[in-house]
């Protein structure tokens, strides 16, 4: 199904309405994709709701209209989690209230943030100053034998910064906290004014190991809001990449829990098969981490990747999770460590395979496909790091078997670009099954070609609040292993 033919309804509904229209469409079997708040500098704000569904195709949103002067929103945390979420970004960036909040408390702003800026705001051009860091507020954990442990936001080595507030018993872990939105860069608002079809390297750089799906997802959303239409040998090839970008990062996460727990020779040989899939990439787009390929009107490969090799580093890389498990240290770890129930997934709304190792049913290349692609769906059940592991583990050599048979039936040219045959204007979605999960870009843009507009939900936005859950009644040792299960990204969260 060609991504011209998907219709997308929108609904412009007053405040009052907006929970019962929720209810109705959740029931319905659609989820929350992203909330969009709008100001458009003419004395009202605009909030889009974007609600999705899969198998077939549809994506419905409700619009609500508020005053500039004193915007304010009934809310839907009651409702759905991700909702009350998304109602605390707007309160922070827009000055939003919500009534009925049950946790109306700051998400993005940190404490030392002024209280009445709200950066994307039409008239918050000046930037405040900053007055020094207040104490970080957490709940606290009572009773005999509780205690607290502090980590970060400052780590050892590469980690971006997160703050981590573990109250424990012994070793076990009655409640997780975790504070993010220290790497906050603005990067919604650095869209605002940039031509629609010229800023997709600013989308590749969102989240640097998921460049060529963030570059994707921005593109079918420009192409939506622009009237460009690309062929399906277009999107094939687009897909390539994509599910190219999968098999890398699969591969270092393999190595790395193996890492976690002490296995470092599986690791060694992970990153080997990685650095094999990175030249690859160079092979077929010039760079290895796949920028500069997707575009919005087309892509421009300079080569097919290699199928016969392909296959190889898939032998090799299943060679590789085999050993891993048949060590039973490295197995009694993994298994029932960091149990996310198919519930919570749910409640939470995961994505990607955090999700279908709980159990889920979630894939935008099946539920919102750009073009008809013969993928095999993976799941498991466990919902442990044992589960996420074997998640990986498949879905590389589904992924392999996937871009070998595309490579292997593409005919002709691997360069097409096309652009607007005018001067087009609206609104466009993009959604694309990223290597975490599902990423869901939206744009508006104006008369003139530029976008006004551009809002990113990457699935560690969904997925970062269940890392707490699955550390309920865990050891603290495990962390840095059921974290790594997760691997979810901090700039991909913390725009």
């Amino acid at each position: 199904m060609s991504a011209d033919r998907v219709q997308r309804t929108r609904r412009l509904i007053r405040t009052g309405e907006l929970a019962d229209a929720t209810e109705e469409l959740l029931a319905d079997g659609y989820r929350l994709g992203l909330v969009a708040a709008h100001d458009d500098g003419d004395g009202v704000l605009r909030v889009v709701y974007l609600f999705l569904a899969g198998r077939p195709d549809r994506r419905l949103e409700l619009e609500c209209h508020l005053p500039a002067h004193d915007p304010v929103l009934p809310s839907l945390a009651y409702i759905s989690f991700p909702a009350g979420r998304f109602e605390r970004e707007m309160m922070d960036l827009y000055g939003i209230r919500v009534h009925g909040h049950p946790r109306p408390r700051r998400l993005v702003r940190h404490a030392h943030w002024p209280e009445d800026w709200h950066p994307m705001r039409a008239d918050a051009h000046r930037i405040p100053d900053f007055h020094g860091a207040e104490e970080l507020r957490f709940l606290t954990v009572g009773g005999n034998g509780v205690y607290e442990i502090p980590v970060g936001p400052v780590h050892a080595g590469l980690i971006e910064p997160g703050h981590f507030r573990f109250s424990v018993v012994g070793e076990t872990v009655v409640r997780l906290k975790a504070r993010l939105w220290y790497l906050h860069r603005g990067i919604e608002r650095l869209f605002h004014g940039r031509s629609a079809t010229d800023a997709v390297d600013l989308a590749e750089r969102i989240s640097g190991d998921t460049s060529a799906a963030h570059a994707l997802a921005h593109s079918l959303a420009v192409e939506e809001a622009c009237a460009i239409t690309v062929p399906d040998d277009v999107h094939r090839l687009r897909a390539i990449l994509v599910e190219m970008e999968r098999l890398y990062n699969h591969a270092a996460d393999l190595g790395a829990l193996a890492n976690d727990v002490g296995y470092g020779l599986a690791n060694a040989h992970a990153l080997r098969i990685r650095e094999r899939l990175l030249r690859l990439n160079t092979a077929v787009t010039g760079h290895r981490l796949l920028r500069g390929a997707i575009r919005p009107g087309g892509v421009v490969l300079r080569a097919l990747p290699d199928a016969r090799e392909l296959r190889s580093l898939a032998t090799d890389l299943a060679e590789v999770a085999e050993l891993t498990l048949r060590n039973g240290l490295v197995f009694d770890r993994f298994a029932g460590t960091g149990i996310l129930t198919g519930d919570d997934a749910r409640a939470l709304g995961c994505l990607g395979y955090s999700a279908r190792a709980s159990d889920l049913v979630t894939d935008a290349r099946l539920d919102h496909p750009a073009v008809e692609l013969p993928v095999t769906e993976i799941r498991a059940d466990a919902g442990d790091v044992l589960a996420r592991f074997t998640m990986r583990r498949d879905e590389f050599a589904a992924s392999t078997t996937l871009v070998t048979e595309l490579t292997e039936n593409h005919c002709g040219t691997i360069e097409f670009i096309t652009g607007p045959s005018t001067t087009a204007s609206g609104t466009g979605v993009g959604i694309v099954e990223g290597w975490r999960g599902t990423i869901t870009h939206r744009v508006e843009i104006d008369t003139a070609g530029r976008l006004t507009r551009a809002k990113i939900v990457d699935p560690s936005w969904f997925n970062w609040p269940a890392l707490p859950v699955a550390m309920s009644e865990t050891i603290v040792p495990d962390f840095p292993l059921v974290n790594k299960s997760f691997n979810l990204s901090y700039a991909g969260n913390d725009l």
